[in-house]
């Protein structure tokens, strides 16, 4: 069995048990925290399965941090809440439940393949590497170089506009006086999504770094960050938000205003003032 294969065994056979669980308890609370701790895993199987130097350290070092903060962001937000109303109705319905499990067994193998690729190869010697030219599974060790800086810059920003943004909006929601608005300060005033902006500059950041290791095929895995950004941009993110975002609100100009004016992603600032949704 290859190396990639020992990861996303553990990654559906984790995330199987954890649905067994959850559906005899009827409970979604510990659903994104499983999947925080399913990311650590399989990036430590493949830390085991290949190589180890400075970039697999430091891109499975990234994840890790990503997956703690936003895990443990995301549990305690749904203990707060007291639930998760994505699975108000499928927590009941188990073979409908077991879908989002499966979803998310996917998107935990899909969105960290780079990593997974990268540290699974085989540092193999100059002489090896030219008996075996073209092997792509066998890689001489490369060096630290611009695509890693860049793709660390880069993660390093999404982290955290990512952080802060999800910070700011509890903050905002925890104020009573704000019920019933649309966050609309601090860079939630500069961009309509800067959370879904952070999440697609880490995943680009760090394909960019593992992609100097990577050769032939295994660059194809290019597909994890352009699935990351097409689900947020198109099926799964705005889509959803945009929709009950005009179902509450959109009857007012001041949020017709917000997101004809406001930039969809990107937190850049904006010459006008801001507006503050009221209900």
């Amino acid at each position: 069995m290859s190396a990639l294969s020992h990861v996303a065994l553990a990654d559906v056979a984790i995330q199987f048990a954890c649905f067994s669980v959850a559906a005899a308890l009827q409970t979604e609370k510990f659903y994104d925290i499983s999947a925080s701790l399913t990311y650590i895993l399989c990036v430590l199987i493949s830390r085991r399965q290949g190589v180890r130097n400075t970039r697999s350290a430091v891109n499975s070092g990234l994840v890790t941090l990503w997956a703690l903060r936003l895990g443990s962001f995301l549990l305690w937000r749904v203990l707060q809440d007291g639930g998760d109303s994505r699975f108000a109705k499928a927590k009941t319905r188990p073979m409908v439940f077991l879908v989002f499990w499966a979803i998310q067994a996917l998107w935990i193998f899909i969105t960290a393949l780079p990593v997974y690729l990268s540290n699974t190869k085989r540092t193999v010697s100059s002489t090896e590497e030219r008996l075996e030219e073209g092997t792509a599974s066998e890689v001489r060790n490369t060096p630290i170089g611009w695509r890693d800086m860049v793709g660390w810059s880069l993660w390093s920003l999404g982290f955290v506009v990512q952080a802060t943004a999800d910070l700011q909006k509890r903050l905002f929601q925890a104020d009573p006086r704000n019920q019933g608005h649309w966050i609309n300060v601090g860079l939630w005033r500069l961009a309509q999504h800067p959370n879904y902006f952070g999440e697609i500059c880490m995943w680009w950041g760090i394909f960019l770094s593992c992609s100097a290791s990577l050769r032939g095929w295994e660059l194809l895995c290019v597909f994890s960050p352009c699935f990351v950004t097409f689900l947020l941009l198109r099926v799964s993110g705005v889509p959803i938000l945009r929709k009950t975002g005009l179902k509450r609100w959109g009857h007012l100009r001041e949020y017709q205003e917000y997101i004809k004016k406001t930039p969809l992603l990107v937190p850049l600032p904006r010459p006008e003032g801001h507006f503050l949704g009221r209900t």
